[in-house]
């Protein structure tokens, strides 16, 4: 019986771990989505998360990452409080290289309080940006610049890239450290 009892243990550790490593994933809830499927190579962001692949959590201009897609693009937001501007860079897979669209304007859907409210941020091309182009998109609005502060606020970030539509969280960070485990 003993050998019974050990082999069993054995088959039984070995198909848990083959569970965990099948099923096991990321940590983090996927969304249903109608986008490509993911890329599963490496993006270099300099963290290791130990999962078989890395997630940005930052932007090259230091703002908080908005994954469009299924980490198709991101949005990268600049928020200057001192400014009361909002700034959103569209980015790459890897968040790293800008990527110019023809839109004249992104939109960010706010709602806090039972109210919702809709934002427009205008085409502020950089000087690397095609003609007609721009990965950069500004907001002066003091409303919008103080609602992304304001506790329980959701917003969402609605872009058309290469003709498709994207929606993305904006997930504003009131303690100076962005809500992704390293």
């Amino acid at each position: 019986m003993k050998k019974f009892n050990s082999g069993f243990q054995l088959l039984s550790v070995l198909v848990l771990g083959f569970g965990l490593i099948t099923f096991g994933g990321c940590g983090k809830s996927e969304q249903a989505s109608t986008s490509a499927p993911k890329d599963d190579h490496a993006h270099d962001d300099g963290h290791e998360h130990g999962d078989g692949h890395d997630h940005p959590s930052e932007g090259p201009h230091h703002g908080g990452l908005v994954e469009l897609g299924n980490e198709e693009f991101h949005a990268e937001v600049v928020h200057d409080e001192e400014a009361e501007t909002v700034t959103i860079y569209l980015l790459d897979s890897a968040a790293k290289s800008a990527v110019p669209i023809e839109a004249t304007e992104l939109v960010v859907n706010l709602s806090h309080d039972g109210e919702a409210e809709q934002f427009k941020l205008a085409a502020s091309p950089e000087p690397s940006d095609p003609q007609g182009k721009s990965s950069k998109f500004v907001s002066s609005d003091a409303e919008l610049a103080e609602d992304l502060d304001h506790e329980g606020a959701k917003a969402r970030l609605v872009v058309t890239i290469e003709g498709k539509q994207y929606h993305g969280e904006i997930h504003h960070d009131h303690d100076g450290h962005d809500d992704h485990d390293h």
